[in-house]
């Protein structure tokens, strides 16, 4: 989980909701917000921020102010107990699947996938055009 923080630089709001646009689409976006005072947009998730600034440079002059993990929220020390149980049920159902996988047989790999298709034809010759030229032709009309 990353937190990107960007700058933008757009007059009016129609600019904003295109701008919304564009990011929601990226792939890998949890969630995003815009500063309208400080016209600053921040997203977290897995993205690169990169790929969002290519996104929006035609839309408006974006910078990137800072590229950061995302903060996650503190969690109580009751919670941990829950999540031991958790693990161990999550333990067990990864084991009965590689279980499973392992009972599948290994995928046979064909040496020859690709064939070039009717390899005993031979191509056809393309036929001869004939080309007239202007001085053979009666009826062209050629301004001298």
């Amino acid at each position: 989980m990353m937190k990107v923080v960007l700058k933008l630089e757009y007059l009016d709001e129609k600019v904003k909701q295109k701008v919304m646009k564009k990011v929601s689409v990226v792939e890998g976006v949890d969630s995003m917000s815009i500063d309208t005072k400080d016209k600053k947009l921040t997203v977290t998730g897995n993205v690169d921020p990169v790929v969002l600034v290519s996104k929006l440079k035609k839309l408006c002059h974006t910078e990137i102010l800072s590229v950061g993990p995302a903060k996650e929220p503190e969690k109580k020390k009751d919670e941990p107990k829950k999540e031991d149980a958790k693990k161990t049920d999550d333990k067990k159902k990864a084991a009965v699947a590689t279980a499973a996988i392992k009972a599948y047989p290994a995928p046979v790999l064909y040496q020859y996938q690709y064939q070039q298709p009717y390899p005993d034809y031979a191509t056809p010759v393309p036929a001869y055009q004939h080309y007239y030229s202007v001085e053979e032709d009666p009826n062209s009309c050629v301004i001298c």
